[in-house]
Parts: structure tokens; sequence; C-alpha cells
């Protein structure tokens, strides 16, 4: 525990990459690739699902749902790295860290259940397909997609509040932004309370949603070796094929993000480990929902055949 004599501190510098000084360049032009990759693939999804009728199934409306959230997401991170990549500003005010890790938090909370949701639809379409419509109807739709969200920005809320009405000692942030740990490790003293509050958002948001899916899936599966054909097999399984990839890829980095040891935490892996969960997992989505889903290939192709014939 830290000494209780402080002064009171109002802005934090990122220490960001400065271990990649001589690649910061480089690091620049990659982040702002995919950044662009990322906002332009959610777009073109969240665009082709509105614009489209095969689309409209609650499936591809949490898609939607999702693309939109993974886009703020990156959105609260992005752009500030990119600008302490070239030099532009390494400090955020105490207000701004506070707020960039609400809305950090929030959109990450929120994708993980959105995912959890999405799972359910599956487990319904494929285990109880004769009432999938019945109980995923619109207005059940649009409460579950509401509900998450609402969840995800209230656990945002209390354990931004519980961190930053915190007494911190130092300034220097080892992190490329405001996350929960790194900001923890400035603080003079940190209550008990605050690691078992940090514990419990942890298993509400990671745990509880990827052990739901976990049980989701193995009775999907169970469902799917039931059906005698090969192809039946092979195209029920295509249907849920994308939303596993993004959920193992999702959840795991989570999982190594939030459940690690402190005492495994190196700097450079907590860098690694953020940019693959701000950088590369929201990119994730779109690429993955385009490349192996049918449906959207599909829809993108009636779509800008459309386009051209106007």
């Amino acid at each position: 525990m830290k000494t209780a004599n402080y002064t009171e501190v109002r802005e934090f510098i990122f220490q960001g990459f400065s271990s990649f000084q001589e690649h910061q360049l480089t690091l620049f032009v990659v982040f702002l690739t995919l950044y662009i990759l990322t906002l332009a693939g959610n777009v073109i999804i969240v665009t082709i699902i509105h614009i489209d009728h095969h689309l409209h199934t609650p499936m591809y409306f949490f898609l939607s749902v999702l693309s939109t959230s993974e886009t703020f997401y990156s959105l609260v991170i992005i752009p500030r790295m990119l600008s302490s990549l070239v030099g532009l500003s390494q400090s955020i005010s105490l207000e701004g860290c506070g707020t960039q890790l609400f809305f950090f938090l929030g959109f990450a909370i929120t994708n993980c259940l959105l995912l959890a949701v999405m799972g359910y639809d599956r487990y319904v379409a494929i285990c109880n397909p004769l009432r999938y419509l019945i109980i995923m109807k619109w207005r059940v739709c649009a409460m579950l997609a509401s509900s998450v969200c609402a969840t995800g920005f209230s656990l945002s809320l209390v354990q931004a509040v519980a961190i930053f009405r915190l007494p911190f000692c130092d300034s220097l942030i080892e992190h490329i932004f405001c996350d929960v740990r790194p900001v923890l490790d400035l603080a003079c003293a940190t209550p008990i309370i605050n690691d078992i509050l940090t514990l419990i958002i942890s298993l509400l948001a990671i745990t509880g949603p990827a052990t739901f899916l976990f049980i989701s899936y193995i009775l999907i599966i169970s469902t799917i070796l039931k059906i005698t054909s090969a192809e039946g097999r092979k195209k029920t399984f295509a249907t849920c094929a994308s939303h596993l990839t993004v959920v193992i890829v999702h959840y795991g980095c989570a999982s190594i993000a939030y459940f690690k040891p402190k005492s495994e935490n190196t700097k450079d892996q907590d860098q690694l480990i953020s940019v693959t969960y701000t950088v590369i997992t929201p990119l994730l989505n779109p690429v993955v929902y385009s490349l192996r889903n049918k449906e959207v290939q599909d829809a993108l192709q009636r779509v800008v055949g459309r386009k051209f014939l106007t």
C-alpha cells in the first residue's frame, strides 16, 4: 500500500509505446490502416443489414448492434493512441481519463453481453426452430439489446466511480489508454473493496456470459450431431461458425487481460494484449462475418449490383 501523503494529481501522462521509439511511425501507419478498415467494415455491415431485407432477422439485428458498438469502442481508444504515436499529445486530464475509462468499459462489457445474446439466438434457432419466430420477436430483440447496453454502462459507471474517488500519487500511466489495472496502480492506496469490485464486474462481464455461451454451444453441437445428413450438419453449423470464431477470440483476449495475475504482468505483454483487444478484435467482427458468412456476401453482391444497375 502506498503512502497516505500525496499531492493531488489532476493530469496523467501515457507512457505509450516508448519501448518502440524507432518504430512509432510504422506503428502509426499500421494502426491507422487497421482503424480505417475497422470503421469501413463495420459501417458496411450495418448499412448492408439495413438495406437488404433478406438480413432483417434477429441474428443480423444483433450483429448490426454489435458492429455499431465495436465502432464506438474503437473510437474511444484508437484516435488518441494514434495522436500519441505522432507526438501530438501524451497527456490526459483526470476527467478525460475517467470519461475514457467509462466509455471503454461500457462498450467492452456491452460487446461481451451482446455476444452472449447472439449465442442465445443461435441456440433457439438450432435447438428450437419451430418456436424461433415466436421466442425471438422484434420486441424481445429490442428489449434484449437495450438491456445489454444498460447493463454494460451501469457496470462501467460503478467501476469508474469507484476508481476515480481514490487519490492518485503518480501521474504516469504505463499503458496506451486509461484501463482499469494501469489506473488503479497509480492510486495512493487501493482498498480491498476495489479489487473485489473489479473481480465481480469481470465475472459478470466475462465469466458469466462465457459460461452461458459454453453451455449453449454444447447444446447446439449435440443438436447438430443428431442431424442425419452430413450436408444438413454442415449447413446448420455454418450458421453459427462466424459467431463462434468471434466469441473465442473476444473472450480469450478479455480473459487474458483481466484474469492474468498481477505478478505476471510486464509492460510489453500488457501492450501486446491491449493492442489485440482494442485494434485487432474490432476488425475481426466485419472480417469474419464478411469472409465466412455467405448470406452477408450475397447481400453485399445484391446491393453492389443494384447500385451499378441504377
